[in-house]
Order: C-alpha cells, then sequence, then structure tokens
C-alpha cells in the first residue's frame, strides 16, 4: 500500500509543478495566443496548489509508515540476536563449557583467528589452542567449521540442533 500512496503523492506533485512551470515560461515568454479568463487561471492554481498540499500529506504518510515499519523490523533483529544469544548460551551450558572457552568460542564464531584471540585475550596461542581443543571436544566436532555449523543450523532451523542438544557424535565425510 505504501508504494501505491508514493507514487499518487509523487504523481500528484509533478503534475502540480508541472503546471506552474508551465504558467511561469507561458508567461514568461509570452506564449499564450488568447489569455484565459483571470477566474480560470486561478481556480487552476489554486487546485494545484491543493494538489501540491495533497501530494505532501500523501507522502508523509508514507513516511510515517515506511518509519514505523522500519522500526518492526529493527525490534525484530533485536529479539532474533537476543534469542541467538540465549541459543548460544544454552549450547555452552549443554556442553559444559568453562568461562575461558565460552569466551573464546564466541570469539571465535565472531571469526578471530588463535593470534587475534590470544591477543585480546592477552594469553597465550598456545592456551587458546588448548581450550579450543577442549571446546571443540565437550561440543563433539572436530574443528571451527563444524562448531560454526552447529550454529548455522540452528538458525536455519529456528531452534537447537539435535546433535547439539544430544551429543550426537559428528562424522566426517
Amino acid at each position: 500500500m505504501t508504494g501505491k500512496i508514493l507514487i499518487v503523492a509523487l504523481a500528484v506533485q509533478v503534475i502540480s509543478a508541472v503546471f506552474f512551470l508551465a504558467d511561469s515560461l507561458i508567461s514568461i515568454f509570452d506564449l499564450r495566443a488568447n489569455p484565459i479568463d483571470w477566474r480560470v487561471k486561478e481556480l487552476l492554481e489554486i487546485s494545484a496548489a491543493i494538489g501540491l498540499l495533497i501530494g505532501s500529506a500523501l507522502g508523509a504518510v508514507a513516511v510515517r509508515y515506511v518509519l514505523a515499519a522500519s522500526n518492526k523490523a529493527e525490534a525484530g533483529i533485536r529479539v532474533a540476536s537476543g534469542a541467538f544469544h540465549e541459543m548460544m548460551e544454552e549450547n555452552f551450558e549443554n556442553w559444559g563449557l568453562s568461562v575461558s572457552e565460552r569466551d573464546i568460542a564466541m570469539l571465535m564464531l565472531k571469526g578471530l583467528s588463535i593470534r587475534e584471540i590470544a591477543a585480546i585475550r592477552e594469553s597465550s596461542e598456545g592456551t587458546v589452542k588448548s581450550h579450543s581443543n577442549a571446546l571443540y571436544r565437550k561440543a563433539n566436532v572436530t574443528g571451527r567449521g563444524q562448531l560454526q555449523s552447529i550454529f548455522i543450523e540452528d538458525l536455519m532451523d529456528g531452534g537447537v540442533a539435535p546433535r547439539a542438544r544430544d551429543k550426537t557424535p559428528v562424522r566426517s565425510d
């Protein structure tokens, strides 16, 4: 519906603007062969001005509708983001991850390298690798890719993946 309102508003404003522009050009270049009655001209100008006002009002309604839809979408994204974080925490809890392993898992899921994670945590790369291996073992995956795939599956399925709940072994093909 918003698209139709915007098209109508734009059409009304363009027609009204064209009228005012044409009237000005006709007056400037004295192109009118037979002058029209002043009452007709005033009615045309009033109609064009009303058209501009209607177009502006319809445009304002459309902008209000678009802003409301945008706010609704942003609220949905915030809810989904919160639900995703809760799902991650639930998986971490099910796997029995330590605080360090949770931090490393979060940073891994964000795509940081072992070196970057070590720098952020102010620890050695060996320590990060050790926590990563413990994390993989507890999550029953063989590496970062499979860890990420658990959460991608959860996003696509809309819930916790069965493997993450029951720790069914992952087979690599």
